[in-house]
């Protein structure tokens, strides 16, 4: 098959955060879906040139990141970027799922990752995103 594989944005100002959520969603989330490739961001800015080049199929971004979490960034991109990539927030603890549904995050991963629970929802939210968005 020569279908293109889809690009996750990661996002943390902590490698480790990072490299977690890679291992957790691993290469493959579904076996409907194909490969996933995996761009690391360690700064806003980063973030922002890869959601403005309209290449990401999807980002995952730590709540807790800082200087800026992922949670107020996700906000952000959701409200400024025309047909905004899904995007899926990591928080630390459950009780935060709020402020990622605030952020209109499309899922929520909660930490520790647990890597059927990280690769199913992040394949959810690819599927969703590949069926056309019928407005009516």
């Amino acid at each position: 098959m020569g279908e293109q594989a889809m690009r996750i944005l990661v996002f943390s100002h902590k490698a480790e955060v990072r490299e977690a959520i890679i291992n957790a969603v691993g290469r493959r989330p579904a076996a409907d879906l194909g490969r996933v490739d995996y761009t690391e961001a360690s700064g806003i800015s980063e973030v922002l040139v890869e959601m403005d080049a309209g290449k990401v199929d999807l980002a995952i971004l730590d709540g807790e990141a800082q200087p800026t979490g992922g949670i107020g960034l996700t906000r952000q991109l959701k409200n400024e970027i025309e047909d905004c990539p899904p995007i899926v927030v990591s928080v630390r603890r459950k009780d935060d799922r709020w402020l990622a549904t605030w952020s209109q995050a499309d899922a929520v991963l909660v930490h520790p990752l647990d890597p059927l629970t990280a690769a199913e929802t992040v394949a959810d939210v690819l599927r969703a995103r590949r069926v056309p968005a019928v407005h009516g």
